[in-house]
């Protein structure tokens, strides 16, 4: 029996992949994946890693070296591996595609009501016997426009949820879908006009930051900005900014840029030190959940299904749907082989 060495292990990962695995001899790991730690796969046949962790070229050397053969993420993203160093290393990359666009899409609606409701602030006041509505004031969403970012699979089904609530839906992807079913514009047009922004594109060198101070300076006073994509789509000093200028009326993150130090982990008895993320949760009309929007049951039975398969085709020597190529035209980190 092939075995494979589990990282950044939580205790729903371990009761979804215990119940599902039937193929491989896992040992779970606590310690998220990096340079520092990675020569714990030393005689495995495979490492699953997460979205957080560090996949450098040392971790994937130190991999290689220890006789790892395939790293198998249990995450769509990938903009945490250094996929030059795994070709060079004759290390294959599989992911999730898809595990649950619905969890993502509904957690980025329940951003949006939260916030301009503010649930989070009448939840506070009512368990101190505060039933004082004032300051809670929001607005319809019927009627308001959407601007959504990205059109993959979990951006439309979000525009559909936003459409059951009679919103106007505007979008930008820089490959859109036919007969889409809603409008699509450019980015400027999609600042000038949106009552609320959400995020649902993948993090790449023209997408990092895309939300920065200049983009905010497009938008209407009082926009909702809504992220459950990844940290790095906006420039959090920007963010923080611009809220703090009333220009965004507020956030509803699931991400943060600089997470991977915090999120996934108790922090509640230590001192951050990350000034922006200390400044941000301090906010009251900022909604931080620590990377959550995946995590329901389907999802995690998904991920744990789709992430055995990949490991079960790849030692069966059969085609790998779901792998992510370094040299492959589609669905490719780059195209480059050298």
């Amino acid at each position: 029996m092939k075995k494979a060495a589990f990282f950044d292990t939580r205790p729903y990962d371990r009761e979804w992949f215990s119940k599902l695995d039937k193929s491989f001899e896992i040992k779970f790991f606590e310690e998220k994946l990096n340079p520092e730690n990675a020569d714990l796969a030393k005689g495995f046949d495979a490492a699953i890693a997460f979205v957080n962790d560090t996949i450098n070229r040392s971790t994937i050397e130190a991999l290689a070296a220890g006789g790892v053969k395939v790293l198998a993420m249990r995450c769509a993203g990938y903009n945490n591996i250094d996929f030059k160093a795994a070709y060079d290393n004759n290390l294959k990359v599989l992911r999730v595609p898809v595990y649950s666009p619905y969890a993502v899409a509904e957690h980025a609606m329940a951003l949006l009501l939260t916030l301009n409701r503010k649930i989070h602030r009448a939840y506070n006041r009512t368990r101190d016997f505060n039933f004082s509505l004032n300051g809670l004031t929001g607005f319809d969403l019927h009627g308001r426009t959407m601007g959504v970012i990205g059109t993959g699979k979990i951006g439309q089904i979000f525009i559909k949820i936003c459409q059951g609530f009679g919103m106007r839906v505007i979008a930008y992807d820089p490959y859109p879908i036919e007969n889409a079913g809603f409008e699509y514009v450019d980015l400027d047009t999609l600042y000038r006009e949106s009552d609320a922004v959400s995020l649902h594109c993948p993090l790449t060198d023209s997408t990092h930051h895309i939300l920065n101070a200049d983009a905010f300076s497009k938008m209407r006073t009082g926009v909702y900005i809504i992220n459950t994509s990844r940290g790095g789509l906006i420039d959090s000093e920007a963010l923080l900014e611009a809220i703090k200028s009333r220009k965004i009326a507020g956030a509803g993150l699931d991400v943060y840029e600089e997470e991977a130090s915090f999120f996934f982990e108790d922090r509640s008895d230590t001192i951050i030190n990350d000034d922006t993320l200390a400044r941000i949760i301090t906010l009251p009309n900022v909604i931080l959940t620590s990377h959550q929007a995946f995590l329901t049951n389907e999802a995690l039975k998904n991920i744990a299904e789709v992430t055995i398969s990949n490991l079960e085709d790849f030692f069966a020597g059969k085609e790998l749907k779901n792998e992510v190529c370094y040299c492959c035209s589609t669905d490719s980190p780059t195209t480059k082989c050298n």
